[in-house]
């Protein structure tokens, strides 16, 4: 069994399954019962000055029959009172030594205010903070949470806060309600964060209710935009991770979220930079257990590939993002379709013809079987028709021999300058 032990700025944990700081870590019977399944951290729920929260609250786009293929919510941070949450942690870290506690702060941009909440939740034995730098509503309107967020000055200046008293890690959670979330990353480890973690939640209006045009959800008939979560914005922290990973100036362990959901995905966050991860939207679907098949899918799939640790993993991904102009002009793969497999749904055809480069003919056999083929000199390997191919195999994009040397667009416009500088030396 490979080991699945990481160790985050300082933060170790027997596994790299967090809970994220949402309702799932609300109270210290629910981090207890987690940890119990066998999550190896948790991030409580955000705690700061008394709030009062709404009903109702939560809502949930499902698609082609998958059920909460996106999350929406307009709960904020906890509205128990600090005294019990802190009685809590410190139960729950007596109990569970060895899981990671982590305690989700969130103040006004006040100096004193950071350093008593700080001082007053480290007394309790926490393992490290997360400052919540990315709550996009409610707790934004009074100027917490990603109003701070989406000013690099302020995430620098309350870090650094923090760190003059912090004794434990800290955590910077981003918001990715921003143009250039590495901006705020840097920002942060300006401020002397030993980590960050992304993404928080979207901004985001769930739909309309076309019978009474109530927003989805509403409360007494008036909505208000929320933060929006779950396995669709998967791609969207993938990419904002793996941008703070290849970042130079961006030199401290991450924690990924968003959108994760099985082992798999968890892996592709690591593999993209992030040492751990941190899950909300799939227990608040399928329950604490599912970490079971989390830990099982890690330890089959590193023990397959001959990895000792999880550790190991950790950014080996990175070099391979890049920015556009960097690749390959000359690299092509076109679409070959298994005519023993296929079954002449034609959506291939369909979705060719129009929406993309019209390379896919229907043929006729010598026993009167239609079929279909792909042009292969006319194909751009645009990937389409094996996307929205209802049929696994049917369709294989193949690597193509190439004539010419490899040659990116950054490299092709440097030619073109370097021969437009000779014509002008030869005049």
């Amino acid at each position: 069994m490979a080991d699945l032990s990481i160790n985050l700025a300082g933060i170790k944990s027997p596994n790299p399954f967090w809970l994220a700081s949402a309702p799932p870590t609300n109270s210290g019977y629910q981090v207890q019962r987690a940890f119990e399944a066998g999550w190896g951290g948790a991030v409580w729920k955000t705690l700061g000055e008394p709030i009062l929260n709404v009903s109702s609250r939560f809502a949930a786009v499902s698609f082609n029959g998958q059920r909460v293929m996106g999350f929406n919510n307009i709960e904020l941070i906890t509205d128990r009172p600090l005294e019990v949450n802190l009685k809590e942690i410190y139960e729950t870290k007596k109990r569970f030594p060895d899981r990671a506690v982590v305690a989700s702060l969130m103040v006004e941009p006040k100096r004193e205010k950071w350093h008593e909440i700080v001082k007053r939740v480290e007394d309790v034995g926490v393992d490290g903070l997360e400052l919540n730098f990315g709550c996009p509503h409610g707790m934004a309107e009074r100027g917490m949470g990603s109003a701070s967020g989406q000013v690099p000055e302020l995430v620098e200046k309350q870090t650094y806060w923090v760190k003059e008293v912090a004794r434990t890690p800290v955590i910077v959670k981003l918001t990715p309600n921003i143009t250039d979330i590495t901006a705020t990353a840097e920002a942060a480890v300006q401020g002397g964060a030993d980590a960050i973690s992304m993404i928080n939640t979207i901004n985001s209006l769930m739909g309309v209710d076309l019978d009474t045009w109530n927003t989805i959800p509403h409360v007494a008939g008036k909505g208000a935009h929320g933060g929006y979560c779950g396995p669709a914005v998967k791609p969207i922290a993938l990419s904002m991770v793996a941008e703070c990973a290849r970042h130079p100036r961006i030199h401290v362990p991450i924690s990924g979220i968003g959108g994760i959901s099985s082992w798999k995905d968890a892996v592709e966050f690591m593999l993209m930079g992030a040492t751990g991860v941190q899950v909300c939207t799939a227990v608040m679907h399928h329950g604490f257990r599912i970490i079971e098949d989390m830990i099982e899918g890690l330890n089959y799939y590193l023990d397959e590939k001959g990895i000792a640790s999880v550790m190991d993993i950790v950014g080996k991904s990175v070099h391979k993002y890049s920015n556009w102009g960097d690749l390959d002009l000359h690299y092509k793969v076109v679409a070959r379709i298994n005519k023993d497999v296929c079954i002449n749904c034609n959506k291939c055809y369909i979705s060719c013809e129009d929406a993309s480069h019209q390379c896919i003919d229907r043929l006729t056999d010598e026993n009167g079987k239609e079929y279909l083929k792909v042009r292969e000199e006319d194909c751009v390997g645009c990937n389409l028709c094996s996307i929205v191919c209802p049929v696994d195999g049917a369709i294989d994009m193949i690597e193509m021999p190439s004539e010419h040397m490899p040659m990116t667009w950054n490299e092709r416009q440097a030619a073109i300058s370097g021969l437009s500088s000779c014509s002008v030396d030869v005049k």
